[in-house]
């Protein structure tokens, strides 16, 4: 059997990976650079969420090969950057973290959507 590619499973991995890398990076500061342990602690957090997703990404990638699947993807990497992003900037530069409720409700569709597709198979 050929498996076809599209267009979206490479960069979704790839850039699940750069969320791993990114997190880690994040995590270290948090760890070593910022004084205030609520600080710290949330900036952990936002690490642990962007870190784990981006390992989901990085690993389901591949295995989405159809529209819906693709679509929870890319929903989870929207909903990731949304909740970790805007925790970490609130932190980092004083940004709004407004987004992250919304961060975290896409990121439960993201794998209920994938639930669906996986079922479908």
């Amino acid at each position: 059997m050929i498996e076809r590619r599209t267009s979206t499973v490479s960069p979704l991995a790839a850039i699940g990976a750069v969320l791993c890398a990114v997190a880690i990076g994040l995590a270290a500061y948090a760890a070593h650079g910022v004084p205030d342990p609520k600080v710290q602690a949330a900036l952990q957090s936002a690490c642990l969420y962007a870190f784990g997703h981006g390992i989901a990404l990085a690993a389901l990638a591949p295995r989405a090969r159809r529209a819906l699947g693709q679509w929870a993807l890319r929903l989870l990497l929207v909903g990731t950057l949304a909740f970790s992003g805007s925790i970490a900037l609130h932190h980092l530069a004083g940004a709004s973290s407004a987004l992250a409720p919304a961060g975290g409700v896409a990121m439960m569709l993201a794998w209920l959507l994938w639930a669906v597709d996986t079922l479908r198979r």
